[in-house]
């Protein structure tokens, strides 16, 4: 049996993946610990706790397993633009190459965004979209993006379409929920709370040649909460305001480039409320929440069909 192992090092999360000939995923991950009342990691301790965590995770992933690895992948940057650099890449990038030195085969390098969305296309049964052109959402605490994804000769081409231009999605929802008194990251304690809301909003969206902007959502729900509202209703209109914001960037997006398949990904993606608002519009894809949040899984997919293409 051929395997594939993915290495991700994202700002928050350390992981490993295997994906084997019957494609069937195993993945061993960590999230990075951040200190109590604290909304993010310095780059110099993400490296540090990456580098802590990646040896403990690689004996957990191969504690079973006995095949030789054919090939190795690993996300070098958060994205394949020009410039697109997090030093936290390094330490990932770092073992792969030792490692396929080593077992003397490939090293594939891809993208932390390519690794999301084939991560989502693997959980929804959809990794046929990668034969065609299709619009994928990377919305997480880095990204609020829409992109034009294309088979270019067997390379998952990604073109920007439209982003946030100040806050994204997933640092606007940390920002409340530490000031709530949340752990980092907040996204599922906000959704807790928010699913005990029965408040409705009407939120009217406003975008700037597609691009949105999401600082605005923050000093709203900053103003809720100093005038004492509930908790639960800041967070149902933090999560309803971020569906309606994603919903009007799909309707441009569609506008532009035509209703072609649309595949949501990345860690804000697995909120129930911001899907259903979405599933509710469109005929879209999402993964399943372990293969929304930072994975290597898509890393090793994306390994495996580079590798057979060779």
């Amino acid at each position: 049996m051929s395997l594939f192992l993915g290495i991700d090092t994202s700002n928050y999360t350390t992981s490993v993946a295997l994906y084997d000939d019957n494609g069937k995923i195993y993945q061993e991950k960590r999230l990075l610990p951040v200190k109590t009342g604290e909304r993010g990691l310095r780059q110099s301790d993400a490296v540090f706790h990456h580098t802590k965590a990646y040896p403990e995770l690689i004996c957990r992933l191969f504690e079973n397993i006995n095949e030789k690895i054919d090939a190795v992948g690993v996300s070098f940057a958060p994205t394949t633009q020009e410039g697109s650099y997090m030093p936290c890449f390094l330490v990932g990038e770092s073992f792969a190459s030792s490692l396929a030195t080593v077992l003397n085969v490939p090293l594939f390098k891809f993208s932390h965004q390519q690794g999301h969305i084939v991560a989502a296309l693997y959980s929804a049964c959809k990794l046929d979209l990668l034969e065609e052109k299709f619009i994928a959402f990377h919305v997480s605490g880095g990204t609020t993006d829409a992109v034009l994804c294309e088979n270019d000769n067997g390379v998952l081409k990604i073109t920007p379409i439209s982003s946030s231009n100040d806050l994204k999605a997933g640092q606007a929802i940390d920002r409340i929920g530490v000031r709530m008194g949340l752990d980092f990251p907040c996204g599922r304690e906000l959704e807790k709370l928010a699913l005990k809301s029965d408040k409705e909003y009407k939120i009217k969206i406003k975008l700037y040649d597609g691009d949105c902007s999401l600082s605005g959502l923050e000093n709203k729900c900053l103003k809720m909460l100093q005038n004492s509202e509930a908790q639960e209703d800041v967070a149902k209109f933090l999560f309803s305001y971020i569906a309606e914001t994603l919903s009007a960037m799909v309707n441009d997006v569609f506008l532009k480039y035509g209703e072609l398949p649309l595949v949501f990904a990345g860690g804000v993606m697995s909120n129930t409320i911001i899907k259903d608002v979405l599933k509710s519009r469109y005929s879209a894809f999402f993964a399943e929440p372990t293969f929304s949040s930072d994975n290597a899984a898509g890393i090793a997919v994306l390994t495996k069909i580079n590798h057979k293409m060779k």
